[in-house]
């Protein structure tokens, strides 16, 4: 009798990238599921089974963003700044079908390690560039996206030319008019860096909107806080529904609440940009 050979468990990939340590992790919990960090942040979680399954809960909230951006199934064309895994460009492609997405991202060994250890379906219709997010902004056409996610970090800090005046012009440029922007933040209590990204894109948008957990918007702990701005009013009740039931609920802020989170702040030019906040030790790492 021959014995089958053992399965082979898979095992932890290190690379050294632009941005510092990669590091692809194996779930042990579900089959073909990954966890990538960089300098052990966590970036992103995939699961080449379920491409539809969101486990960090910033990615969950963006993904009721995309889920409301027209009606179920319907193809979308999606700019993405920052890469990761892919994540959420896997989640448009298994939800609807037929979009068209762009990921730009400034580190090609990352992009390349992600190719090599968790490839896209051919069918994907994901094009991933490595290039500045904000100088793939610039080039791309008028009125081509109808959504635009910016997930950039620079290890665990936003770059600060991605959060001025002009580059939200520019965003509102590339977005149809129906389209909405939507960024992953992260701050704490006195939230300045909140502050300005509200006071920066209420000049060139109608409507803001901000999905948090309600720890963090209470200024108890460091988190992601996601940002949403539109030219158009957006379904934010159905938004506060899908997010309230999740299993870390979140709050959606808007109009006069978010009031308080950018009072006395000033819209952000290219020459006084500052990055994000530092995290805290242990904000967001793992062992």
């Amino acid at each position: 009798m021959v014995e089958a050979d053992p399965v082979q468990e898979p095992i932890p990939v290190t690379r050294a990238v632009a941005s510092g340590t990669a590091k692809l992790m194996p779930d042990i919990d579900r089959a073909h599921a990954w966890l990538l960090t960089v300098d052990g942040a966590p970036q992103s979680y995939v699961d080449l089974d379920d491409p539809a399954h969101l486990e960090f809960e910033y990615a969950r909230r963006i993904g009721h963003l995309l889920d409301l951006a027209a009606p179920p199934g319907a193809p979308l064309d999606v700019l993405h700044l920052g890469g990761g895994a892919l994540t959420l460009p896997r989640y448009v492609a298994a939800t609807r079908p037929g979009s068209r997405q762009r990921v730009a991202d400034s580190d090609a060994r990352l992009m390349e390690l992600v190719a090599g250890h968790l490839p896209l379906p051919a069918d994907s219709g994901v094009a991933v560039t490595a290039g500045d997010g904000r100088a793939v902004l610039e080039e791309a056409a008028e009125d081509s996206a109808d959504v635009l996610i910016a997930d950039v970090y620079g290890g665990s800090r936003v770059p600060p030319h991605l959060t001025t005046l002009p580059y939200a012009r520019e965003a509102a440029r590339v977005l149809r008019p129906g389209g909405r922007y939507v960024a992953n933040l992260a701050d704490a209590i006195p939230f300045r860096f909140l502050a300005s990204q509200l006071a920066t894109f209420a000049e060139v948008f109608a409507c803001l909107a901000i999905v948090a957990e309600p720890a963090v918007l209470r200024g108890r702990r460091f988190g992601n806080i996601v940002l949403l701005a539109a030219h158009e009013q957006q379904p934010l009740s159905e938004l506060a529904r899908r997010c309230s039931g999740d299993p870390f609920p979140a709050r959606v802020e808007h109009g006069p609440a978010l009031a308080r989170f950018a009072q006395g702040a000033r819209a952000v030019q290219d020459g006084d940009a500052v990055p994000s906040p530092e995290p805290p030790d242990g904000a967001f790492s793992i062992g």
